[in-house]
C-alpha cells in the first residue's frame, strides 16, 4: 500500500478556559491517515473537534489559550510538522498544504482586491513577479469558472455573490498546486444548486492537480459521492472510520447510525419516505466536561453499564483488509445488545 501523505498520531488540543472553569479538550486523542489522491471525510456536529483538528494540521491554533499536548504527531512527507521551526512551516502552509475556511465573507480581506489576495501566496511561496502573479490569479480564477476573470481580478469580495467567493477562496487555495487540499465546510451558506457546483469543481480540481483532499463537513450528504474513507468525530474523538460504501452499508456507531438515519433519503420506501426524519436526542456535552466511559452513552440508545463505566477503544470490525474499519463501541464486543435501530 502506498505510503501516507498525512500520519495524524494521538492529536490531542487542549484550550484553557477563562476564569479557571476548566480545560477544553477540544481534540482529544485522534488519529488518522491521509494517502496521496484520495478524499477524506471528517464528519460530525459542530463542536465535535473537526475544525480544530484541521488547524491543528496547520499549527494555526491560537497559543494561549490553546496548546497541542506533547505525545501528540503529525506527520507530512516525513516531515513532523509539530517539530519544525515557523521559518520552515510557512514554507509549507499555504504552499504544499493548503486550506479552504469556512465564511469566505470574513476569510477574505475587504480591503483588498480578490487579485491580489490571491496573487499573494504566488508571490511569497514562489517567487513570481508581481505581473506574472497577477497572471497566475487570472488563470486560477478561470480554473475554478469565475466568468471574465480579467475584470473580475480587480474586484473587492463585497462585488461578488457568495458562491463567486467560494471559488476565490479555492483559487487561493490552490495558486500553488498543494499536495493536500483541506477544505473546512466549503458549502456552508450556500444554496444546494451552488453547493453541487462548488463539490464538482473540488472534484475536477483533484484529479486535474492530483492533491488529497481532507473534506470536513457535518453533512454525510455532502461526503457520500465525494470521499473515498469517512472519519467521523464526536466529543473529540474518532468513533469510526471506514471506507465510504462499507460505512453507508454498515455504520457499526450508534452516533454514525444516528447521523444515517437523520438524512433524507430518495431512494426509501414510500411509508419512509413520509415519515418524520429521525433525529440524535440530546447535544454534544461541553468539551470542559466529556462524560465518563463512552463519550456517546447519554444520547446512545443501546448503552448499558459498562458504556457507563468505561471507555471503549477503537475496535477493528474490518470485514476486508486488517484496520481498514474501526469503531468506538462496546456493541462489537456485545452485537446482541443492539436491540433496536434509531430511525423511524
Amino acid at each position: 500500500m502506498t505510503e501516507p501523505l498525512l500520519r495524524v498520531r494521538d492529536l490531542k488540543t487542549y484550550f484553557v478556559t477563562e476564569h479557571g472553569s476548566g480545560t477544553a479538550r477540544a481534540v482529544d486523542g485522534v488519529s488518522f491517515d491521509l494517502y496521496p489522491g484520495e478524499t477524506l471525510g471528517l464528519v460530525g456536529e459542530s463542536g465535535c473537534g473537526k475544525t480544530v483538528t484541521s488547524l491543528s494540521v496547520l499549527r494555526l491554533i491560537p497559543e494561549p489559550p490553546g496548546h497541542i499536548r506533547p505525545g501528540s504527531f503529525i506527520e507530512f512527507a516525513g516531515r513532523n510538522l509539530l517539530t519544525l521551526a515557523p521559518r520552515e512551516l510557512r514554507a509549507i502552509r499555504g504552499n504544499q498544504i493548503a486550506m479552504i475556511f469556512q465564511e469566505p465573507m470574513t476569510s477574505l480581506n475587504p480591503v483588498f482586491t480578490v487579485g491580489d489576495q490571491i496573487a499573494e501566496a504566488a508571490i511569497v511561496h514562489q517567487r513570481l513577479s508581481r505581473r506574472a502573479a497577477r497572471a497566475r490569479a487570472i488563470e486560477m480564477l478561470k480554473l475554478v469558472g469565475i466568468p471574465d476573470p480579467a475584470q473580475r481580478v480587480d474586484h473587492y469580495p463585497h462585488q461578488m455573490s457568495g458562491g463567486m467567493r467560494q471559488r476565490v477562496m479555492i483559487a487561493m487555495a490552490l495558486v500553488c498546486h498543494p499536495k493536500v487540499l483541506i477544505a473546512d465546510e466549503p458549502t456552508t451558506a450556500l444554496d444546494v444548486t451552488i453547493q453541487a457546483q462548488i463539490l464538482e469543481l473540488l472534484e475536477r480540481l483533484q484529479a486535474e492537480l492530483g492533491m488529497a483532499v481532507m473534506l470536513i463537513t457535518h453533512d454525510l450528504g455532502v461526503v457520500a459521492g465525494s470521499a473515498d474513507r469517512v472519519v467521523v468525530m464526536y466529543a473529540g474523538q474518532v468513533v469510526e472510520q471506514a471506507p465510504t460504501p462499507e460505512l453507508f452499508a454498515r455504520p457499526l456507531h450508534p452516533y454514525t447510525e444516528g447521523l444515517l438515519a437523520s438524512v433524507p433519503r430518495l431512494d426509501a420506501p414510500p411509508a419512509r419516505a413520509r415519515a418524520r426524519l429521525h433525529g440524535i436526542p440530546g447535544q454534544v456535552p461541553a468539551s470542559s466536561d466529556w462524560p465518563g466511559g463512552c463519550r456517546f452513552h447519554p444520547r446512545c440508545p443501546y448503552a448499558w453499564d459498562r458504556c457507563r463505566e468505561e471507555e471503549p477503544p477503537l475496535l477493528d470490525a474490518s470485514s476486508g483488509e486488517p484496520g481498514s474499519h474501526t469503531v468506538r463501541c462496546w456493541l462489537l464486543t456485545e452485537p446482541q445488545r443492539r436491540t433496536t435501530r434509531p430511525g423511524p
